[in-house]
């Protein structure tokens, strides 16, 4: 087999990983906005709004780190698109370094690469999202509520004049893509091991980042046994067994200029402004003698239309997968 024939191969499989997972992300917004799609496959149109604001979010913070992969000349291949029966109708996605980084500069520039282009793209989207979203008791018949950020509550008070622990707000499928694209985002800026905010923190403090690390994986654990979320639990054993240490790149030395580090402290407010703390809440129907509006939802309640899709609680934390090869050489989403 020729190398011109497997490059073939390979952008026939990143083709077709990403129309798989268009596929399922629509399948995902139609059954959040509640249609019928099984015996009228046209309203798969109603999923549209979510899919293509959320394939968007997440291939532009791939390309983010592929671009400045070839920038560097670090070998690196397109984005791997992961389709999967989750409530977003996919599992993310990622791309893998095969050469090793070559110095902190390029280790934090690729690092932050992709997490900055996402958020970039994730905040327009929340806000066009608020902007179209209507704002009413919640659903009796139960379903799904969105933890709030510092960020998101901004945002709210900013386009709709309120708060999300003051109402409930029934988000838009522009919005709830814009959601996930946030809370991706902060996933992907925990400073710890090989994740994107793993790089960022290295290359801003060489070996002493071992102890940011460390205090992420405790904070994390504290965050799961308080019960705020399980999620957090995953986790925080994902970034133990992957290890809280991060390989060093070719030149471990040579620190970065007055800019970047600045840039890097930019980066860790975006995590400190993104982060939710309790991401989801799922909320069981009200017996209909029972039913009545509540008076203070805390979190934003994803809705299509007027009804809130009425699903079985969903463990998150699989759909954010991050994990990075051992000797850095993947940036996963």
């Amino acid at each position: 087999m020729t190398g011109e024939t497997t490059h073939r191969r390979k952008l026939w499989l990143h083709a077709v990983l990403f129309l798989a997972t268009f596929f399922t992300t629509t399948v995902a917004g139609a059954v959040q906005a509640g249609v019928d799609f099984i015996s009228d496959p046209r309203q798969l149109v109603a999923g549209l709004p979510f899919s293509a604001t959320l394939m968007s979010i997440l291939l532009v913070h791939e390309m983010g780190h592929y671009l400045m992969s070839r920038y560097y000349r670090v070998e690196a291949t397109l984005p791997y698109f992961i389709p999967g029966p989750s409530f977003i109708g996919t599992f993310g996605a990622f791309i893998k370094m095969q050469s090793q980084m070559p110095h902190r500069r390029a280790l934090f520039d690729i690092g932050a690469a992709g997490p900055l282009a996402g958020f970039v793209l994730s905040v327009p989207a929340v806000v066009v999202g608020f902007r179209l979203s209507t704002i009413g008791p919640a659903d009796p018949s139960g379903g799904i509520s969105l933890g709030s950020s510092l960020l998101l509550t901004f945002l709210s008070k900013l386009t709709l004049g309120v708060v999300p622990d003051d109402v409930n707000i029934l988000l838009h499928p522009i919005g709830a893509a814009g959601w996930v694209g946030l809370f991706v985002t902060a996933l992907n800026l925990l400073p710890a091991g090989q994740l994107d905010g793993g790089h960022v923190t290295y290359a801003m403090f060489g070996k002493r980042a071992v102890w940011l690390a460390r205090l992420t994986l405790a904070a994390l654990a504290t965050l799961a046994i308080t019960g705020l979320w399980s999620g957090w639990w995953v986790w925080a054993l994902l970034i133990f067994f992957t290890g809280v240490r991060h390989p060093p790149p070719v030149d471990p030395d040579t620190p970065l200029d007055r800019k970047r580090k600045i840039l890097g402290w930019v980066v860790l407010a975006i995590l400190a402004v993104t982060f939710i703390p309790t991401p989801f809440t799922i909320s069981e129907a009200d017996p209909p003698e029972e039913r009545r509006q509540p008076e203070g939802p805390g979190g934003l309640q994803r809705a299509g239309g007027r009804e809130v899709f009425d699903e079985r609680p969903i463990e998150l934390a699989p759909v954010f997968f991050d994990h990075h090869a051992p000797g850095g050489r993947a940036l996963d989403l």
